[in-house]
């Protein structure tokens, strides 16, 4: 196993990823500053600390990923994933614009939130499988898990980069501009595809049209015990566990009464540990199962302590080990699924998995921002906690079925 420095950022020889990589980081730190901002607005200014909102905000955010699972990724096994990444990346980038523009001239109102947070939605829901695979045409299968992780850690830089800035600037000047420095951000990634060299592409196979073909990657997933088991541990983290934006905003405002930049802050902390895990996941070759286990056990202590912290800075600390675990899970799925899957299923496998693990949060987030409300956001980071520990035990099902299956004279590895 590499575990040097050079190891862990073996992907960066590329020079299509290289340049990626950096245009990515740009609009990353955007993306971030708009979470920030887009929860702080419904929260304290379209609400009065109104969890809720907030929760059915992020459901109408995800949930194109489950409506519109048949077209995503058939679309990111058949056209051209750089054509498309462009079209998705440049609406996301008007949107974020427009949404600026409405909110320095002060006229935005819940609803608007509601219908920008689905048509974002909808552009992330066709982006994501298809920016997911699209890794494999710059690195190679052999690269694979290696330019992933990075892609995490590229993103959780960000995360400790974006909302800093956020909270400083809504403090500053307000709450709109985040959105529209974010909207500038995604021409990092426009002009860094502008600049591949098209030759070290290495193109996937690309799907036939067929019909039933949405039915087919669906059938392949469940069809196989590992992949159903990584589901059904998605399912159940995504939709219960990984509620970040209701969690810490709730805590910072009711619990420990801070202000935006407070907020930010946390958001910052956490981004300390998912750099961290995204970091542990780049110096290892091959994603292993029981890294699964690991990551479901620490979210769930990691949420349970959290839900006990007795003040701030203790929050922070325990957001640091969620986002270790966050991140140990969420890379591991990826780099299985993915490597796992024949290349012209890739698309529709990844698709699968982004609808599980981020389908699931419009049913999830508007019950655990009923939870924040009614009992308190502590009693709603302990549905995170037990999110976490029951998807542990699915992993240890997995894993004392493969012990059970391998014979007594031979080695027992997990």
């Amino acid at each position: 196993m590499k575990n040097s420095g050079r190891g862990a950022f073996r992907a960066l020889s590329s020079f299509n990823y290289r340049v990626w990589a950096a245009g990515a980081l740009v609009s990353n730190i955007g993306t971030w500053m708009q979470r920030i901002a887009q929860d702080w607005l419904v929260l304290t200014q379209l609400t009065h600390h109104d969890a809720s909102a907030v929760g059915i905000v992020m459901g109408l955010q995800f949930a194109p990923q489950l409506l519109l699972l048949p077209w995503t990724g058939l679309a990111a096994d058949r056209f051209n994933q750089r054509k498309l990444l462009m079209l998705t990346q440049a609406t996301m980038g008007v949107l974020a614009l427009i949404l600026g523009v409405l909110t320095i001239e002060g006229v935005t109102r819940l609803w608007h939130m509601f219908v920008f947070a689905f048509l974002f939605g909808s552009a992330a829901a066709l982006d994501a499988p298809v920016r997911q695979t699209f890794v494999a045409e710059l690195v190679g299968d052999e690269h694979l898990p290696n330019a992933v992780a990075l892609n995490s850690t590229s993103f959780n830089a960000a995360r400790m980069i974006g909302p800093a800035l956020a909270g400083l600037l809504i403090a500053k000047v307000g709450t709109g501009w985040a959105f529209l420095i974010n909207g500038i951000s995604f021409a990092g990634v426009l002009i860094s595809m502008s600049l591949f060299r098209a030759s070290e592409l290495q193109p996937s196979v690309r799907a036939t049209r067929a019909p039933g073909g949405f039915m087919e990657g669906f059938r392949y997933v469940w069809g196989r015990a590992d992949l159903r088991a990584i589901m059904i541990m998605l399912f159940l983290i995504g939709t219960f566990g990984l509620n970040f934006p209701i969690f810490i905003s709730t805590m910072a405002v009711k619990v420990f009464h801070s202000d935006a930049k407070g907020f930010g802050l946390l958001s910052s902390i956490m981004a300390v540990g998912t750099i961290s895990g995204a970091l542990l996941a780049a110096g290892r070759d091959k994603p292993q199962f029981r890294s699964l286990f690991i990551g479901a056990a620490i979210f769930g202590i990691g949420c349970t302590l959290a839900a006990l912290s007795p003040g701030y800075w203790w929050f922070a600390g325990s957001l640091v080990l969620i986002g270790v675990a966050a991140l140990t899970l969420t890379n591991t799925t990826n780099s299985m699924m993915q490597l796992s899957a024949e290349p012209a299923m890739r698309g529709r496998v990844m698709a699968l998995r982004l609808a599980v693990a981020l389908g699931g949060i419009p049913i999830g987030a508007p019950i655990v921002g009923w939870v924040a409300n009614r009992f308190g956001p502590r009693w709603a980071l302990g549905v995170g906690a037990a999110s976490g520990f029951a998807a542990a035990i699915v992993a240890i099902r997995v894993l004392m079925q493969r012990t059970e299956s391998i014979p007594e004279n031979e080695p027992r590895p997990l």
